[in-house]
């Protein structure tokens, strides 16, 4: 719980400073105007008090030992003062002190010493170079931010102290209530992943928020953000990008997975609620924060203005929630309490001159009908308008239901005493109705995981040892890339449909691999320096007889020397052409903070134009499989449009299934595709066509 850090029960201020404006006047002068109630105590050797508290030398002065120690002292001073606090016996510190690894290599070595001291001494460390720590239901500002919050059920984390002085100053202004925040700087001890847990313990908190750069341990964080997220909700912005982006990719997945891809599928798995722009990290937070979750998706708009609410409406249906019927009952219900012109239908248009006891009325009838999950309810200011009655006439409503109500008041200084009204009623408003929308869409879809089945990843019977021997056969020799017919055999020991095939040295070999297997017959070059066969004119379909095959033998070999003349030539590979069908992209790569990733896409321009495919953590279970295909644009085409017949996604999501099975039993394959993959009709066998894999160095 970090209970030293968060909740101390006696502060040491080091390098507490007599002039205003510095920082260690100011986090000191902080801490006694609100109201520690602890002992606090200034370390100063060259002053007998500030502010009108004593001062000691050194921490080691203090009477009783602190439980934390804030470290505000130059770069140069800093580890004396950490090893001074470690030794009189704190149990936490606040390093605000900046010069580390934010500087460069000399930085990063002083802050691993700094560190590494704390672990030895099992004291925890926050920072260093960050803005400090503030818990409002502890009286404690900690820091050397201008503002002190209202209590409430927000906890902040950030890695920019900053962005945390500018939430805080939002905060004052909109009359929003928060709990913790923190600035985590460096995080050369404490990161995310500790603050997660922590706070999900925490009783004070109902919501945690976030802005990160980075993340330290991807599997780490992951156990700490579902853990968390499922207790309460966990609201994410994240900035910057990972490694994965700067990185050579040789599949199609890895160069599909951008820069920020891994986290999005991090965020998927763990349950965090993923705010896209930074305005939208507060919209949504303040509704988890004040109202409850929806038990469904169908939504319903209020509004006194027509205009308005077509907007939430589009922005409803857009969003992928859907707009509630309103029921028969709640239609006659409301008729005889509105005017005869009002709308009954959604969304409920109550008319611009309606007061705030129409508002109440009709929102009343609203939230009684079980075909409705939640209520936006729109306020535009007319002439007869009262904003502070109405947004009364709501709250007094919504207090009757456990529905969640969400409020857009339109406009500026009509109606801002009203958006106040609200505020202190605990509604949260907004000043758009598409902002309304995306935060009850974010309630929406986080109740939604909260209900998901438990995780069961399904265990295929498969032949490890068979993959064993191919993949350490490539790593003696030093080849990375699995040429195509050893890709098929490890595909076929996870129980894969492969076309029948083989590899060939000459032409005469072949003819006879292609009367064999039967024509028509698919020829492939085969060699370890080309990836990208089609591109260099390697790949021939529906070769129908031995001269066909013959010549195309020749002239490929041919044509790729003279593209590439020190390409290692020689093999062919010779394989029965596929079963028609609809061709589809699975793969796998690597993030380097999460691990493998699934990628699911339709061929074609779906992929190489459009890039509208989806990414999954693997272990994948069967529900999350079929989600991947869904959340594709291009799904549709699977379930058949325009007499087209539909074929078996089930197919598609076993075989993702079983991907995420080899790449999970095999650490040492990077990257992979089958590409492409072809679906067939249910009851008919889908077929892995092409295959590609890489592996790891050592």
């Amino acid at each position: 719980m970090l209970e030293a850090l968060l909740k101390p029960r006696s502060i040491a201020v080091v390098g507490a400073s007599r002039t205003p404006g510095k920082v260690g006047y100011e986090i000191l002068a902080n801490l006694k105007a609100n109201g520690f109630a602890g002992p606090l105590t200034p370390v100063n050797p060259t002053a007998p008090e500030i502010l009108g508290l004593p001062c000691r030398p050194s921490c080691r002065a203090i009477e009783t030992p602190p439980e934390l120690a804030v470290i505000a002292v130059p770069t140069a001073a800093a580890p004396a003062a950490v090893d001074d606090a470690i030794e009189a016996g704190a149990g936490a510190l606040i390093v605000i002190t900046a010069g580390f690894k934010e500087t460069g290599a000399e930085g990063a070595a002083r802050e691993r010493a700094l560190a590494e001291r704390c672990r030895r001494a099992n004291v925890r460390l926050l920072g260093p170079n960050c803005l400090g720590l503030i818990n409002a239901h502890h009286n404690m500002n900690a820091s050397f931010a201008k503002h002190m919050p209202r209590r409430g059920g927000i906890s902040v984390l950030s890695q920019s102290g900053a962005l945390l002085t500018a939430i805080l100053d939002w905060a004052a202004e909109r009359r929003l209530g928060l709990s913790k925040l923190i600035s985590m700087g460096n995080k050369a001890d404490l990161s995310e992943t500790d603050f997660l847990t922590a706070l999900a313990e925490d009783p004070d908190t109902r919501v945690i928020v976030g802005y990160l750069e980075s993340v330290n341990a991807g599997d780490a964080f992951l156990k700490a953000a579902e853990a968390a997220a499922s207790v309460k909700p966990v609201v994410l912005f994240k900035a910057g990008v990972t490694a994965a982006g700067g990185r050579a990719a040789s599949s199609h997945t890895g160069s599909l997975a951008g820069a920020d891809v891994g986290y999005a599928a991090a965020f998927l798995r763990a349950g965090v609620v993923r705010a896209e722009q930074f305005e939208t990290l507060f919209d949504i937070a303040t509704a988890f924060d004040m109202q409850p979750l929806p038990k469904g998706n169908r939504i319903a708009v209020l509004t006194n203005a027509g205009g308005p609410g077509i907007m939430a409406a589009d922005a409803i249906e857009l969003s992928g929630l859907k707009m509630a019927t309103i029921a028969p009952a709640a239609m006659a219900a409301l008729k005889p309490k509105l005017p005869a012109a009002a709308s009954v239908n959604n969304p409920v248009d109550v008319l611009g001159d309606a007061d705030a006891e129409r508002y109440g009325l009709a929102l009343r009838e609203m939230l009684k009908d079980d075909g409705i999950d939640a209520v936006i309810v729109i306020l535009t200011p007319q002439a007869m308008t009262d904003a502070v009655a109405t947004a009364q006439a709501i709250a007094e409503a919504a207090k009757a239901s456990d529905k969640p109500v969400l409020a857009s008041f339109m406009g500026g200084d009509d109606v801002k005493a009203g958006r106040a009204a609200l505020t202190d009623a605990r509604l949260p408003d907004y000043p758009a109705p598409e902002r309304a929308v995306a935060a009850v869409k974010a309630m929406c879809d986080y109740s939604a995981w909260l209900r998901r089945p438990p995780r069961v990843v399904t265990r295929f019977p498969v032949n490890r040892r068979r993959v064993e021997r191919i993949i350490q056969r490539h790593l003696r020799t030093g080849e990375l890339q699995v040429g195509e017919a050893a890709a098929k055999d490890i595909l076929r020991a996870y129980d894969f449909t492969i076309p029948a095939g083989a590899l060939a040295g000459s032409a005469d070999e072949a003819v006879e691999v292609a009367e064999r297997i039967g024509y028509p017959v698919a020829m492939k070059v085969a060699s370890p320096d080309i990836i990208h066969k089609s591109d260099l004119g390697g790949v021939k379909l529906n070769l129908a007889s031995a001269e066909a095959v013959r010549d195309a033998y020749d002239l490929m070999l041919i044509r790729i020397r003279q593209k590439l003349p020190k390409a290692r030539l020689g093999d062919v590979y010779i394989e029965q052409m596929c079963p028609r069908g609809r061709e589809v992209i699975l793969g796998m790569t690597r993030d380097p903070q999460f691990g493998p990733m699934l990628m699911f896409g339709l061929g074609g321009i779906f992929v190489e134009v459009m890039k509208d495919v989806a990414f999954h953590l693997a272990p994948i279970t069967r529900d999350e499989a079929l989600q991947m295909l869904e959340s594709t644009k291009s799904f549709a085409l699977l379930k058949g449009v325009r007499g087209q017949r539909s074929v078996d996604t089930l197919a598609i999501a076993e075989a993702l299934q079983r991907i995420s099975q080899l790449v999970t039993d095999f650490p040492q394959i990077a990257e992979m595709d089958i590409n492409p993959f072809i679906v067939a009709e249910v009851g008919h066998p889908s077929v892995a066509a092409d295959a590609r894999i890489t592996l790891a160095k050592e």
